[in-house]
């Protein structure tokens, strides 16, 4: 509890790390404040904070979005003015990955794209398991060119929303992507993911999948590290390796932002864009009711200093496909 005076610095330091407290009492200090005993003093004399905005404005600051507020050089960059703009959920123009009955998802391709249109997406890209997924019903290459077949038909049936053309398909062992050229160059994107042999050594691992990201076909690396919340650690990787060949092949890595993996983790994400690497959003989701997994995505990229101009799709639908058609050569 506290007085509504001091409101301010006292929401600063519940929503603060460690970390970032130290920073702003550096800073603070630099302009003859200190922060005691969950407040802001000008010498002996209290400082009244009703707000956030009061608060940091005094010490010359805008305000730091909460998400920020981890010791890894925020204030300074506030300081300067150069706190980047962060991404929002309404900057989303097409929601990607999600499965359908065609795998193990609950929902029709078209029950999907009506659930998305009515979340205000643009477009909405299909990514069912390949054939080695068969634990999850993955897709032979006939059963993907049925899905295309209906796709298409879903979007002549349909205004407001385009259904994209996709798949998630498995890296093999060896780093070979889980289908044919003649299937892969008929999609309109491809999503690559590991899911099985988790085992292999980081050097093996890290191997896999810069093979899997030199074939043209490929669009993004779904779940990139592998880890399951609670469940299962990240696979040994090199992702320095990772993020540099994504830098400089433009292939796309994921925010999977399904709450049991929340992969890539925010820690990474400014490594990787400062590397040039394009990030997407992906839900990871089976049902209609995944839609809303966005939400944890673009949280994890707002903690990661992301904004909408680092987002695969926050991109406009005609510059998304030119996006993924320009690796094809």
């Amino acid at each position: 509890m506290t007085a509504p005076v001091n409101a301010g610095a006292v929401v600063a330091q519940a929503t603060g790390s460690e970390a970032h407290l130290r920073e702003l009492a550096a800073f603070a200090a630099t302009r003859g404040y200190a922060l005691n005993g969950a407040a802001l003093w000008r010498g002996s004399e209290f400082v009244a904070t009703p707000d956030e905005k009061r608060f940091y404005g005094t010490l010359g600051l805008p305000v730091i979005p909460p998400e920020l507020r981890e010791g890894r050089g925020e204030v300074e960059a506030a300081a300067r003015g150069a706190l980047p703009p962060l991404l929002e959920s309404r900057d989303l123009r097409g929601f990607l990955h999600c499965h359908t009955t065609y795998s193990d998802g609950s929902n029709s391709v078209e029950e999907l794209a009506v659930a998305c249109r009515a979340a205000g997406y643009e477009y909405v890209g299909i990514t069912d398991h390949s054939q080695a997924a068969a634990y999850a019903g993955g897709l032979r290459p006939d059963d993907l060119l049925r899905q295309s077949d209906e796709i298409d038909e879903v979007n002549g049936r349909l205004d407001g929303i385009r259904v994209l053309k996709g798949v998630e398909a498995d890296i093999l062992q060896d780093g070979r992507i889980d289908f044919e050229s003649a299937i892969l160059e008929r999609l309109d994107f491809v999503i690559a993911s590991i899911h099985s042999r988790f085992n292999m050594t980081p050097p093996e691992m890290t191997a896999r999948i810069l093979a899997a990201m030199d074939n043209p076909h490929l669009t993004i690396i779904g779940h990139p590290t592998g880890r399951l919340l609670l469940s299962r650690d990240p696979y040994g990787l090199d992702l320095d390796a990772v993020i540099e060949k994504a830098a400089a092949t433009g292939v796309a890595l994921e925010v999977n932002a399904d709450p049991h993996r929340l992969d890539l983790d925010w820690r990474v994400l400014r490594r990787a864009r400062e590397a040039g690497a394009a990030i997407s959003i992906g839900a990871d989701a089976h049902n209609a009711a995944g839609i809303k997994y966005v939400d944890f995505g673009v949280a994890m990229a707002r903690k990661g200093w992301l904004g909408p101009d680092d987002i695969l799709n926050a991109r406009p639908l005609e510059d998304f496909l030119a996006y993924a058609c320009r690796r094809r050569g």
